[in-house]
């Protein structure tokens, strides 16, 4: 054997090695906390603990929830990105949330810095209290524009999708509206039922419940396609009322920061692909919830949720409320 050859054949094995361990199965020896940066009850709360228990499941350790409220989802994914990188700590949330945090000067990251595994697409709706005069998503944009500032309309907060929705139809109609933030999509449901507010936009999973108990009247989807909603019907388009109006799908899931380990990402690639994508708890909550099943990983769900990420950027900038220009941090103008 030449003398050259031996070094080369300890090389290969060496790099053979590596990358059996580096997608090795991960065995975790402890629970896995996922914080959720929303309060209970909210869709990034439903949803998470559903995909919570089937990664028990697959992985066979305790998941826990973390609710950490905040400063529109911004606390709870510092705080998740700030743990030590040793795969034990993850962020939940909508993708268009994290890709847009530094846009709004909250946190300084990016959907790049994160492996994104993505559940459901959830889609906002607008809802009126049911004791209020609007009967048609007409009657209220037909208030918003003779009362400027006046409707009052509940969201999470700054950066959330409640929010991104509710902007979209301001820049779309050129009117305006009170702005009453809660600390999640529930509390903010439970406000327009009170009379607090008189309308939410948060999304259907958070409004279901009271639409079908006749508590909320859901006007309309915010994008260009109907929803059907278990228990009581369809629910118009928002591009019915306003032509041409639409929406850029708003994807959730888990997010695990960039530098853990990579057995770590591997596992859940793998868990991914052959679990999560026909996992039948994740599409009955859908079903129930007026969302839509959507597993993905990898380039695939980074591709997937920069159109969200993009139009949400460029509207807060175009509100003048982005801190940093979305072209100077990776996002192009659409």
């Amino acid at each position: 054997m030449p003398k050259t050859s031996f070094p080369k054949a300890v090389l290969a094995a060496a790099l053979f090695t590596a990358a059996l361990a580096a997608h090795a199965q991960w065995q975790p020896n402890k629970p896995i906390t996922i914080i959720v940066p929303w309060a209970a009850g909210g869709s990034t709360d439903q949803v998470t603990r559903v995909t919570a228990a089937e990664l028990e499941k697959a992985l066979n350790q305790k998941v826990v929830i973390l609710n950490q409220p905040g400063a529109s989802g911004s606390v709870g994914t510092k705080n998740a990105m700030e743990a030590p990188k040793d795969g034990y700590t993850w962020a939940a949330g909508a993708a268009k949330d994290l890709g847009t945090y530094k846009v709004l000067g909250m946190v300084d990251t990016s959907a790049k810095d994160w492996n994104m595994y993505l559940n459901v697409a959830h889609i906002a709706v607008v809802g009126v209290n049911a004791d209020t005069p609007y009967k048609t998503m007409k009657d209220l944009l037909d208030a918003m524009k003779a009362k400027p500032g006046a409707v009052a309309v509940a969201t999470a907060g700054v950066n959330s999708s409640g929010h991104s929705a509710i902007e979209a139809i301001a820049r779309a109609t050129n009117t305006t509206y009170k702005h009453v933030t809660y600390d999640g999509g529930n509390p903010a449901v439970v406000a327009t039922v009170s009379g607090e507010t008189q309308v939410t936009t948060q999304l259907a999973a958070e409004q279901t419940d009271m639409i079908r108990a006749k508590k909320i009247r859901p006007l309309a989807v915010v994008g260009d396609k109907p929803l059907e909603i278990e228990g009581f019907g369809t629910v118009p388009p928002l591009s019915q009322f306003i032509p041409g109006f639409r929406d850029p799908i708003n994807y959730f899931g888990i997010f695990v920061p960039k530098g853990v380990p990579a057995e770590v990402t591997a596992t859940l690639d793998k868990v991914w692909a052959s679990q999560m994508a026909n996992n039948e708890a994740l599409k009955k909550y859908a079903q129930g919830r007026g969302a839509l099943f959507a597993p993905m990983a990898g380039d695939v769900a980074q591709n997937a949720v920069f159109p969200a990420i993009q139009a949400y950027a460029w509207t807060q900038q175009a509100a003048g409320k982005a801190k940093v220009s979305p072209d100077t941090v990776g996002i192009p103008k659409p």
